[in-house]
């Protein structure tokens, strides 16, 4: 099984940029002794399927720290209108890969098993196109968070719909409330994405439907023009960067995980 998935060529692109409307420059961020970015690009690194990363930006102050850590980077256009535009950018000029990863860059804890969990359904079903995760939702508030998207699947775990509302709605009980019979289970959508690398660099062609106008959710696009996305549930907690906040929050865990492994190194 193993053999045929590490002779096919799987590119993980990083899309970073600097303006970012409530944390600017956050790339850059520092957690502990480096950036942010760098944090991100270690932990891809370790994904088991990839053939290679790249960090795509179009501004010259991330390109130049990715280049000092030894990453791999290009830079690219500035007028593209989102992250996915950015990374079919990068795959256009590499045809010799055929899977595209696409992964948010301001996640430094991101689990690289979640990474090979999400590629391996394209690589065992070539008719599947494009993939991406969800999680359980476990935090009641999150379901009837706006800022929370929710993903509906059929019982082969395709996609049926990304929502900002409430979906599926219990309409006989409390939502979210067992105790009050809603026997609902509700996940979240967590946004890496993998696509076979010419629906890639079709994709931002497609017509832009009025489900992704209304929701603002770019996966929307595929759906509205007939195309399937696999599901893979995982129990990865995303913990992304958006704020200040966020970036304290995680620096947190950084210092308590470093402080359990002084722990341990103590304790032998």
């Amino acid at each position: 099984m193993v053999r045929f998935r590490v002779q096919r060529k799987i590119l993980a692109v990083i899309p970073a940029r600097w303006a970012s409307s409530r944390f600017p420059g956050k790339a850059l961020a520092r957690l502990d002794s480096r950036t942010m970015l760098e944090h991100v690009y270690e932990r891809v690194s370790m994904a088991r399927y990839l053939s290679s990363v790249i960090i795509a930006t179009d501004d010259d102050r991330i390109y130049k720290e990715a280049r000092r850590f030894g990453a791999r980077a290009q830079m690219t256009r500035n007028d593209h209108l989102s992250g996915t535009d950015r990374v079919a950018e990068v795959a256009s000029a590499r045809e010799d890969v055929e899977l595209v990863v696409n992964i948010q860059g301001d996640e430094p804890l991101i689990d690289p098993s979640v990474i090979d969990a999400a590629v391996l359904p394209l690589l065992e079903e070539p008719a599947i196109q494009m993939g991406t995760m969800k999680k359980r939702i476990e935090d009641v508030r999150e379901i009837s968070d706006p800022n929370v998207v929710k993903v509906v699947t059929d019982r082969f775990e395709n996609a049926i719909y990304f929502s900002r509302s409430t979906i599926p709605f219990h309409r006989d009980s409390r939502i979210g409330n067992p105790a009050a019979g809603d026997t609902a289970v509700h996940y979240k959508h967590i946004g890496l994405y993998v696509y076979k690398r010419d629906f890639l660099l079709r994709y931002s062609g497609m017509p832009v439907g009025p489900l992704e106008q209304a929701e603002r959710l770019e996966q929307l696009r595929a759906l509205e023009n007939g195309f399937k996305i696999r599901v893979v549930e995982t129990d990865y907690e995303s913990l992304g960067v958006d704020t200040p906040a966020d970036l304290e929050r995680v620096q947190a865990l950084f210092r308590a995980a470093r402080a359990a492994v002084l722990g341990d190194e103590v304790s032998k």
